[in-house]
């Protein structure tokens, strides 16, 4: 638990385009107990240039040291995702809380290698899953734990994006060694998790993965039917092959569809609540939309799991909270490199896609760039 009366130092572990336009300005939106107080790149200039920006005091190229003269209570990771466990672990054995990107390791190994180090009280790891936060995706929560709308029946949970070849330029892009996995482990990650955060447990898997346009070693398209223990179906597609991009879910329920249409972040605007004939009189307000109008957004994931830190309690979207989509997608792998559909059971220690995300033999140690650039 860290003294409330003091300020909580966060560190910023690469100076990247994430922590530029997603994670400075979070920590910026929060009041002043909250202070930036060092960040740590490979590329020291870049460090420097990126702390002249936003008034940061202290800038380092090696996370070790960063730990041991910065102090921080809470480090945000905003490196590559083959970059993620090292940074994590230095972390948490140096007694700091983490929040760590998306995806959150290259495998559940990893993942759980991770978990293995928390200690009741913290220091915990949380991991960006900002989309499950906005007031509409809480309510709509309540609304499946209470009933309120019946039990869902059918969900569409659509990933459509665009990245050009470009995009894939940048060196880690597109590779199972150093990204993890393709479009469904770095973009549909999130909608994947809003969906499995709403729903809840998933029970079966059946997917097809393609590599159809780019020049990639993962897929540049996923698609998949799930079946959850509520009994609902959903089908869940990935792409960044879709020139008109939009991050679709929908949630079909007795009472009531409920849908939400946006890019990259949303409001309450962004969510359609359509009530079943039998009350069409209702409006969205007796459907249960929500009054009050927060965005989803790093802003309000952090300052949940700033209050979260000062308790010494652990934070959403951490331990097996944020385990579940990193189970869900290598259950999806599985399932669409078999042909076979896939249950939670058989994503264990045995399975070789519990230890990569294509079920490959892992590549000799050393041969993983370390690199934190993002």
């Amino acid at each position: 638990m860290t003294d409330r009366l003091n300020p909580v130092r966060v560190a910023i572990v690469g100076a990247g385009s994430v922590a530029e336009t997603s994670h400075l300005p979070a920590i910026r939106a929060q009041d002043a107990s909250v202070q930036a107080v060092a960040v740590v790149d490979l590329d020291l200039q870049r460090a420097r240039d990126f702390a002249d920006r936003w008034g940061i005091p202290a800038v380092y190229d090696d996370v070790e040291q960063l730990l041991r003269e910065a102090a921080p209570d809470l480090v945000i990771v905003c490196t590559p995702p083959v970059a993620h466990r090292g940074a994590v672990l230095a972390c948490l054995e140096a007694g700091a809380w983490v929040w760590c990107e998306k995806p959150p390791t290259l495998s559940l190994a990893e993942y759980d290698e991770i978990a293995a180090h928390e200690v009741e009280g913290g220091p915990y790891v949380s991991y960006v899953f900002q989309q499950r936060f906005g007031s509409a995706a809480r309510a709509l929560r309540e609304h499946i734990r209470t009933g309120r709308l019946g039990t869902p029946l059918i969900g569409i949970c659509h990933t459509l994006w665009y990245r050009a070849g470009a995009y894939y330029e940048v060196p880690w892009r597109g590779k199972w060694s150093t990204e993890g996995g393709g479009t469904t482990m770095s973009h549909g990650i999130h909608q994947m998790d809003l969906m499995l955060s709403l729903m809840g447990e998933w029970t079966e898997v059946r997917a097809a993965t393609g590599t159809l346009a780019r020049r990639v070693e993962t897929e540049d398209a996923s698609m998949a039917i799930v079946r959850f223990a509520s009994g609902a179906m959903v089908s869940m597609v990935s792409s960044v092959l879709s020139p008109r991009e939009a991050s679709y879910l929908r949630f079909d329920f007795p009472e009531a569809t409920v849908e939400l249409t946006h890019l990259y972040g949303y409001d309450n605007t962004d969510w359609r609540w359509t009530p079943a004939p039998h009350r069409a009189g209702d409006t969205p307000a007796d459907l249960g939309a929500p009054e009050e109008n927060e965005a989803s957004s790093h802003t309000v994931q952090l300052r949940r799991l700033l209050a979260d830190l000062r308790h010494g309690r652990r934070p959403e979207a951490s331990g097996d909270d944020g385990r579940r989509v990193l189970a869900f997608i290598a259950a999806l792998y599985q399932a669409a490199h078999t042909g076979q559909p896939v249950t939670p059971d058989q994503i264990t220690p045995e399975n070789p896609f519990y230890h990569r995300m294509n079920g490959q033999p892992l590549a000799p140690a050393g041969a993983q760039s370390q690199d934190i650039h993002v």
